[in-house]
């Protein structure tokens, strides 16, 4: 299992300043809950799994199998 930025470095820079701005809450997300603090819940839940490979859902991060 490996985890990497996105390799396209622009969607890096903009979901990098979304969550400077949302104080590290998923710029991709209305509601500031813990399960949305970055890395998200959701992410954490999909890296636990074998199985999954993909981006997470502000396409930040990538988990390769």
């Amino acid at each position: 299992m490996k985890i990497t930025l996105n390799k396209d470095k622009e969607i890096v820079r903009l979901i990098k300043e979304g969550l400077k701005e949302r104080d590290g809450y998923c710029p991709c997300r209305r509601e500031k809950t813990e399960d949305n603090k970055c890395m998200c819940k959701e992410f954490r839940e999909q890296i636990k799994d074998p199985e999954f490979e993909g981006f997470c859902h502000c396409m930040l991060y990538y988990k390769e199998k």
